[in-house]
């Protein structure tokens, strides 16, 4: 029975080029610093992000805290939008690891603005947590997928250089920001000091996350890693299917975002209320979330119900033009069911 899985761009499994590259991938110690095919994949990230040092993570959730961890002191304050996965998704890791209090703003579509991000750095005063730290999550997932406005992203960039703290970009699915917009990641992240970016997403590889920043951050990050028990041994078999990730899987990332934007425009003809994604993602409204989630789950389409009446489905390198003419049919099949309720 063929299932069409849109919870996530996590759900990917590698190619049979993927797998290749996987098997001959050469091996050595990465905790002891001599992995060649993790050291080729940190290089090939540094490279991309036009930045010095790059550390390969078991995941993006791992890179984002090892990256406050080195920017903030207990007792810190860190400013994100309020729905940040750091915030929102990271099992109070900020909290738990760093001792940090994160302060959430509320942003248009999950982009935050540099003005109002400027009014919630406090007075001097002991009363208040000092803020060591900006972070925006490029492109915005509880957003919609949103890419950020190069602007915006250069004012947070700019307003953390002005105020004297560090800036930090969750670039899970910066690669699906840089393709929408036609503005290179490197590009996108030029203002920040440290960038994280997911494999295991569009990229389509099985596991893993970059760190990246100057070699200085990358030092430092490592001994964070290690003490987080993030140091892997044999990790060239995954690298390398990081590094055929980079390499052949970011300009194929257009194709998701075309089947997200075929799959909107016929849900809304169908009657079901969503907005044209900007990326890969797209959240639907339905009657009832969690029912509609089973129903459509019943009828081969995998997605999740992220609110009472609102749905999220996320296209990916595993999801064919077929697969979204199944997800029509598993839609026609909920709409059914609710008219006859």
């Amino acid at each position: 029975m063929n299932i069409v899985d849109m919870r996530s761009d996590t759900v990917t499994r590698p190619s049979e080029k993927m797998w290749e590259a996987m098997r001959g991938a050469e091996l050595g110690d990465d905790v002891l610093g001599d992995d060649p095919t993790v050291i080729a994949l940190e290089a090939l990230g540094a490279e991309m992000l036009e930045k010095e040092a790059a550390l390969f993570t078991p995941s993006g959730t791992m890179a984002n805290q090892i990256a406050i961890r080195l920017h903030s002191q207990p007792g810190d304050a860190i400013l994100m939008e309020a729905g940040a996965h750091p915030f929102n998704y990271e099992g109070a890791a900020a909290a738990m690891i760093s001792g940090v209090q994160i302060r959430p703003i509320p942003g248009e579509h999950g982009i935050l603005d540099p003005d109002v991000v400027q009014t919630f750095f406090p007075v001097a005063d002991p009363h208040f947590a000092p803020v060591s730290l900006v972070c925006a999550e490029d492109t915005a997932n509880r957003g919609g997928g949103t890419p950020y406005p190069i602007d915006i992203l250069d004012g947070l960039g700019k307003l953390a250089r002005q105020r004297g703290v560090a800036a930090h970009l969750d670039g899970a699915r910066l690669f699906n920001a840089s393709v929408a917009s036609g503005i290179g990641a490197a590009r996108r992240a030029r203002h920040f000091d440290s960038v994280s970016i997911c494999l295991s997403k569009g990229l389509g590889a099985p596991v893993g996350s970059l760190l990246i920043g100057s070699d200085a951050f990358i030092d430092r990050a490592r001994w964070v890693r290690k003490s987080l028990g993030g140091g892997m041994r044999q990790a060239g078999l995954l690298a390398a299917a990081g590094i055929y990730g980079l390499k052949h899987n970011v300009a194929r990332l257009a194709d998701d975002h075309d089947r997200a934007a075929r799959l909107a425009h016929g849900l809304n003809t169908m009657g079901f209320a969503t907005e044209k994604p900007q990326t890969n993602m797209l959240y639907v409204e339905v009657d009832d979330g969690p029912s509609a989630q089973l129903i459509l789950q019943n009828h081969q389409l995998r997605c999740l119900a992220v609110g009472p009446t609102t749905l999220r489905l996320v296209t990916h390198l595993d999801v064919s033009d077929a697969g979204i003419d199944l997800a029509f049919s598993a839609f026609s099949a909920l709409k059914a069911t609710q008219q006859h309720e």
